[in-house]
């Protein structure tokens, strides 16, 4: 995850790195500082220096993973083998030879795709520019996401289960989150979205960035998602309810710590294995930029160590090639938690080409590449005590005596090189296997409490820590204040209050305002509806939902907790967060997805609730199938073509179908089979809106232009024809995925502006 500074927004001008690389020569790409640098650390043996740097000076190729569940993502893999494959197999441009995509060899299951041309190759070559296109609007819906191939290792590695509570510390702009969300989701079919019984916590200090995670997290709805606005560093406790299953009930009767079976930390970093792509940084690379982030680094691995469950796992990534931000890192953090320890995945991803970390390097102390000095001892004994202050050198920088036992060996270092790709750093870390039950709390507790030496000026601006605890409300029960150890065995001095805020969990109104640990958190509070509450039982009946439905995980966000226009879905999980939780506190950007809006019917017309296009994959498997409308794609056809068809336009049997039903929310399902011009794999399924004389599709125009390209080889929709936008190219794609698409709603990006990973914030089609 690179250090970001300023990062391109919306449609706005080229970046930039964009810039640099119309202006900056292939023999330009150099700089003293950063080849004096490495060269000193031998993270490359010198007969493959030059391969090395001559790889760096290359675009980097693009690359793409399929994305949605196994279902939807097999049959799009399957189109790309059988039609742009061959396709885009013989391709010759001004005199040369242009090669097809090629499948990323050590990806599971075949989903991940590269490909190496020009942007004048994509814009002129007519082939490349029909594949290009299609790439664009499959991605728009969600069923393709553009990402850097090694920006997709850390969620391999971490190895998430649909039962897994997961958080992404340093979570935007959501690429990552992204694969993390699709394991979570593993048992989704084509049509309809489980719901799981984990969860996702989606976290990014920065607001802007936590807000692009939300409108990412829109191409996968999930009931189990979550998204914080916080310092990694300073992740704050966060509780769950105790339950009468719970081995520490007897001793701990305040609510429980919840702790993570899996932590991704892709903290920020600065980023010089995104050379190929940031060219700017053979400009301004100096070496002092990851002495700065180190310490931030250590803290935030060292906060997912105290937020692990005993049996959990964390990933430790960086798209750096520095030692002090990796090697560096990890060994601090093991130093200070003797606990953990580093795991060998050589087994894993037999066909990914790595390096083992290292166990030495040489720090620099300022931007002259000055690595003499071998230990912190002697760097510091050369400094005055007001330079010691204000220096960015710590101890940890250097090798510990004791870096050779920590086997850093089983780090993984990629490098540019070997598979074509950036550069980039991993690590897995899991608790030692326990020697015995009884813990040593006092070797613990020193462990957990030991921290690097930072200058107040140094830390993080954004610190919770101070804020006041959470008073009792009837939404949202104490969090009872607590040391951070998620290790430290419960205590038995918890005080009374904490006991009747437990049991008064069960029992809360769900309404009411409550008093908040961070009043300055603008975002509205997350109130859940009880189960008979007048306003959902009327839209539950409306909707033709089944008994089965979990109404009483609905929320809404206002602050009277009314349910005024938009429902959200919640697992039980997520709920319980929610309940035992100050939103404020744990700065909850979003939770849950949401589901079903209100829409007004017209003059003299009750004001009824539908199901949204991006939450009917959640609510369908709720959906009485009786109701659900059954039709053609002569039906679809018109739909697509027409914004708001007469019912007196369709063919029976879906004409007297249609005007025999209500006005209103509608699903119509178009059965898997093969018409003369298009052939659905599986059943396809969207929401419908009715009025008294006409009915349209309620999805966003991007996604019928999408939909239509996939089905019908050409974009026929009304937008298209009436020239609202610039006809997109027509898609040789015969078959269609079968997804559910999202809602219509703002704009997404335009075409270069896709789903990028952090670190990837140039990553362009």
């Amino acid at each position: 995850m690179t250090r970001s500074k300023k990062r391109r927004g919306g449609r706005a001008g080229k970046s930039r790195d964009d810039d640099d690389r119309g202006m900056l020569e292939k023999s330009d790409m150099k700089n003293e500082r950063f080849s004096s640098y490495y060269k000193a650390q031998y993270i490359i043996p010198e007969e493959e220096w030059d391969q090395f740097m001559e790889a760096l000076r290359r675009p980097l190729p693009t690359t793409f993973r399929i994305a949605g569940s196994r279902e939807i993502a097999h049959a799009l893999n399957d189109a790309i083998k059988k039609t742009y494959v061959p396709l885009l197999s013989d391709v010759v441009f001004e005199g040369d030879v242009v090669p097809p995509p090629s499948r990323i060899p050590w990806y599971p299951e075949d989903l991940a795709w590269q490909f190496n041309v020009s942007k004048k190759v994509l814009r002129k070559q007519q082939a490349f520019k029909k594949f290009h296109s299609f790439l664009v609007h499959e991605t728009e819906v969600g069923n393709i996401s553009r990402q850097e191939a090694v920006s997709m290792l850390p969620p391999l590695f971490l190895d998430v289960q649909p039962h897994h509570k997961v958080v992404d510390t340093c979570a935007a702009p959501g690429s990552k989150t992204a694969q993390l969300l699709e394991a979570l989701h593993s048992q989704d079919t084509a049509t309809a979205t489980s719901i799981p019984p984990g969860l996702l916590i989606a976290n990014d200090s920065d607001s802007k960035r936590a807000h692009l995670l939300i409108h990412q997290s829109a191409r996968l709805p999930s009931p189990a998602f979550m998204v914080t606005n916080l310092d990694a560093s300073i992740f704050p406790v966060l509780r769950l309810p105790v339950t009468t299953t719970d081995p520490r009930r007897g001793v701990k009767k305040s609510p429980n710590q919840l702790l993570f079976d899996r932590i991704l930390c892709d903290v920020p970093c600065s980023g010089d294995g995104t050379l190929r792509k940031n060219i700017g940084i053979w400009k301004r690379w100096q070496p002092m930029d990851g002495n700065g982030l180190h310490s931030l680094q250590t803290r935030i691995l060292q906060r997912a160590m105290r937020m692990l469950e005993l049996d959990g796992r964390i990933v430790y990534s960086t798209c750096s090639l520095n030692p002090v931000e990796n090697e560096a890192v990890i060994a601090a953090a093991l130093n200070s938690n003797p606990e953990f320890q580093l795991i060998d995945v050589s087994a894993q991803l037999p066909e990914l080409v790595r390096r083992p970390g290292i166990s030495s390097w040489a720090p620099t102390v300022n931007r002259t590449i000055n690595t003499t000095f071998k230990t912190w001892d002697a760097y510091n004994e050369t400094l005055t005590e007001e330079q010691r202050a204000d220096s960015k050198m710590s101890e940890t920088h250097w090798p510990p005596i004791n870096a050779e036992s920590l086997q850093l060996r089983h780090c993984m270092r990629i490098y540019p090189h070997l598979q074509d790709t950036g550069g980039f750093f991993v690590a897995v870390l899991e608790r030692k296997p326990r020697q015995s039950s009884h813990i040593n709390v006092a070797a613990k507790r020193d462990a957990e409490e030991a921290e690097i030496n930072i200058p107040e000026a140094k830390k993080a601006k954004l610190d919770l820590g101070g804020l006041p605890e959470p008073q009792q409300s009837a939404s949202f029960p104490p969090t009872p204040k607590s040391e951070d150890d998620s290790s430290r065995p419960p205590v038995l001095d918890t005080v009374e209050a904490d006991v009747q805020a437990a049991s008064d969990t069960k029992k809360a109104t769900f309404k009411g305002k409550p008093k908040l640990s961070d009043p300055s958190f603008k975002e509205m509070p997350y109130t859940f509806l009880e189960p008979n509450d007048p306003t959902l039982l009327s839209c539950i009946d409306q909707l033709d939902l089944t008994a089965s439905f979990p109404s009483s995980n609905v929320l809404v966000r206002n602050p009277e907790g009314d349910a005024v226009r938009s429902f959200y879905l919640t697992n039980e999980l997520v709920k319980a967060v929610i309940l035992n939780n100050d939103y404020t506190r744990m700065r909850l950007m979003t939770s849950g997805t949401k589901v079903i809006t209100k829409q007004e019917a017209g003059r003299g017309l009750e004001a009824q609730f539908r199901v949204l296009g991006e939450g009917l994959p959640v609510v369908l498997p709720y959906i009485d199938p009786s109701v659900i409308l059954d039709a053609e794609f002569a039906t679809l056809k018109t739909l697509l073509m027409t914004y708001y068809p007469l019912c007196a336009s369709f063919s029976d049997p879906f004409r007297s179908v249609i005007e025999n039903r209500s006005p209103g929310s509608h699903i119509v399902r178009f059965p898997a089979g093969q018409s003369n011009d298009s052939t659905l794999s599986h059943d396809l399924l969207l929401p419908l809106w009715k009025s008294n004389v006409s009915v349209t599709l309620m999805i966003d125009k991007k996604a019928k232009s999408a939909l239509s390209l996939r089905l019908f080889g050409e974009d026929i929709t009304t937008a298209a024809r009436d020239g609202g936008k610039k006809a997109p190219q027509t898609s040789q794609l015969p078959q269609n995925s079968g997804d559910v698409v999202p809602d219509e709603g703002g704009d997404n990006e335009d075409e270069d502006a896709i789903l990028e990973d952090e670190g990837d914030n140039e990553a362009e089609l």
